[in-house]
């Protein structure tokens, strides 16, 4: 571990950081301020480490977690609708899909595949701040679709979008997945506006929205029988244990979660089983924490037709198409400028 005095330099220039520094760094600041909150908190964003991203793997293929396999099959069934409300009018006209985390493009590639199928001239702009992310993704699609133009871009979405912007046709913006409702409502409103300031009256916007329904269907969603999800998140403190020094016992800490059906929201927690106090080396701090006291690791937003509506329209953006499921479980909105 690097400690503060090392960055510390007689040189007369400033010692620049890598990114694995920077973000050791975010992550010792983040820590320091959640686990001193009255309700401590730890983000979901640090969840996807190695491990966690072996075990999301593993949770998206539970027969419990409905949001990927219900989103893959609503664009498989819907793939023609949705590639004609997204691609411009004039058949031979040049646009360009800009996908927002794509991961491995799984489902991106129903789409993708049609717009090739059906002539569509376009190129796929994946973004993400992960270099070897996008160098995966477009090693499959060189395999799997050799006549596609791939375009990544190692950006932040704000700063992809603006480089965009300036590119003459229409963009088609992808946030596919229930992304979208792992903001909290200020941070997603701020995102939403994030997105639309860029756009001009030509462009279109495709989002995931996970829908309310049964609360005991979305909730074992988030805690399925096998302990998959528990483990998925314990692995959260694993990570500090490992990159921080901390010396938390996995032994005295469960996965906890719920579902407020009112509010929409599904909580997710690490509960201590005793009263402990944690080290973090990496901060030189010491964390007390009482029996069953928590630390709360994730919210996930379901939302409804009217609620995604008020979103748009408080963002600038007006719902033009919106393309659900035979249960209702998941809803992929195209959004245009209001």
């Amino acid at each position: 571990m690097t400690s503060p005095a090392s960055f510390l330099t007689t040189s007369s220039e400033p010692e620049q950081l890598t990114p694995d520094d920077q973000q050791l760094t975010a992550l010792k600041e983040h820590v320091a301020t959640g686990l001193s909150r009255p309700q401590k908190t730890l983000s979901s964003m640090y969840f996807y480490d190695d491990e966690g991203s072996r075990l999301f793997q593993q949770i998206m293929a539970l027969p419990e977690y409905y949001p990927t396999r219900t989103e893959f099959g609503l664009l498989t069934q819907h793939q023609a609708a949705l590639a004609t409300a997204l691609r411009p009018a004039a058949a031979q006209e040049q646009f360009f899909l800009i996908e927002l985390g794509a991961g491995d493009g799984l489902k991106t590639k129903i789409l993708l595949r049609h717009l090739l199928e059906t002539d569509a001239v376009f190129t796929y702009v994946p973004v993400d701040i992960s270099g070897a992310v996008l160098d995966g993704l477009a090693a499959s699609l060189r395999e799997e679709l050799p006549e596609l133009r791939v375009e990544p871009i190692v950006a932040d979405y704000s700063a992809a979008l603006q480089l965009m912007a300036t590119r003459p046709g229409r963009k088609v913006v992808l946030f596919l997945g229930s992304n979208i409702g792992n903001f909290s409502p200020d941070d997603r409103q701020a995102f939403l506006q994030t997105l639309a300031g860029p756009l001009s009256a030509n462009d279109r916007l495709l989002i995931g929205f996970d829908l309310q329904k049964d609360p005991r269907f979305i909730r074992a969603a988030y805690d399925d029988n096998q302990g998959v999800t528990a483990a998925f998140n314990l692995n959260l403190l694993t990570r500090l244990n490992r990159e921080l020094g901390a010396n938390f016992d996995l032994t005295h800490w469960q996965h906890y979660t719920d579902y407020d059906p009112l509010a929409g929201t599904v909580r997710s927690f690490l509960v201590s089983t005793r009263a402990q106090a944690v080290h973090v080396a990496a901060l030189q701090q010491t964390f007390d924490f009482r029996a069953w006291e928590t630390i709360h690791t994730e919210n996930s937003y379901k939302f409804t037709a009217p609620q995604i509506e008020a979103l748009a329209a408080e963002a600038g953006l007006r719902v033009t198409e919106f393309f659900t499921d035979s249960h209702e479980y998941f809803a992929d909105v195209v959004l245009r400028l209001a």
